[in-house]
């Protein structure tokens, strides 16, 4: 089967399948992080922020909950290893700083993604406030790095944040939780995707493999977008599950492609 069939007929894999296929203990990993390495992983950290909150109310509301429960408990644990990994890489006041905020917004956050009798609306605002730490620290690394590659590891890497923060806010919508401010947010986050693909597939820097790989993120973009468009659904654990499923392909294909960033920038 070629690779553009397999994405297209995927099911839904774990990140981890991606992410952890060769795990590294934390603190061999952080010993020779670069910025470009702290530029991804505090990116990460972002999307991180939205596909937890994702996976918690995938296993609250039953959709694919065994999945469900694999997506969080693996999201949780990159966190965590990726927290550790940035703690030793702080050379100066705003990164400590960002770093700090991070740390401790996770904390708040973290027991909700423990407990599936949370409240959402605090796991609404738990994601939200993880992820505006994440963003300030990623922002702190790219802005020590000070190169337009850097630049692109952060744009590529919010492109994965932006693919979970879409998921979240349909299934918020879906189940009742903050509704409104749920569509206004997937809205606003597909505009942004598709305003930042634009721009990532112009960029100078890009080899002709990530051209390639930008080509397969439109191809999953599509068959996001159709999955995000069914609004009205009879079936809305299915409508639900399709957008799960397909924001995860999306994800994968992105973090392929911010890796490729990172090593022009590296």
């Amino acid at each position: 089967m070629k690779r553009r069939e397999f994405l297209a007929a995927a099911t839904l894999v774990p990140l981890a399948s991606v992410l952890q296929a060769a795990p590294t203990p934390p603190a061999a990993a952080s010993a020779g992080l670069s910025l470009p390495g702290a530029i991804n992983r505090a990116g990460r950290q972002r999307m991180l922020s939205q596909r937890s909150a994702k996976a918690w109310l995938m296993l609250v509301d039953g959709v694919l909950p065994e999945r469900a429960k694999s997506i969080l408990d693996h999201s949780v644990r990159l966190f965590e290893q990726q927290l550790s990994e940035l703690r030793n890489l702080q050379p100066n006041d705003e990164v400590r700083s960002g770093y700090l905020l991070l740390e401790s917004e996770w904390g708040r956050y973290r027991p909700l993604m423990a407990d599936i009798r949370a409240d959402a609306k605090l796991v609404w605002g738990g994601s939200e406030a993880v992820l505006g730490a994440a963003q300030k620290l990623t922002v702190a690394y790219e802005r020590t790095a000070g190169t337009p590659a850097g630049r692109l590891v952060n744009l590529s890497g919010r492109q994965r944040m932006l693919s979970q923060r879409m998921a979240k806010a349909y299934l918020f919508r879906q189940v009742g939780v903050n509704p409104e401010p749920a569509r206004e947010m997937l809205d606003g986050a597909m505009k942004e995707f598709a305003k930042a693909l634009d721009e990532l597939k112009t960029a100078p820097q890009n080899t002709a493999q990530i051209k390639s790989e930008l080509a397969l993120v439109e191809q999953q973009w599509f068959f996001f977008q159709n999955a995000l468009g069914l609004r009205a659904a009879g079936d809305l654990k299915k409508a639900a599950a399709d957008v799960a499923t397909t924001s995860e392909r999306i994800l994968e294909q992105m973090d392929m492609v911010v890796s490729l960033y990172e090593k022009v920038a590296g």
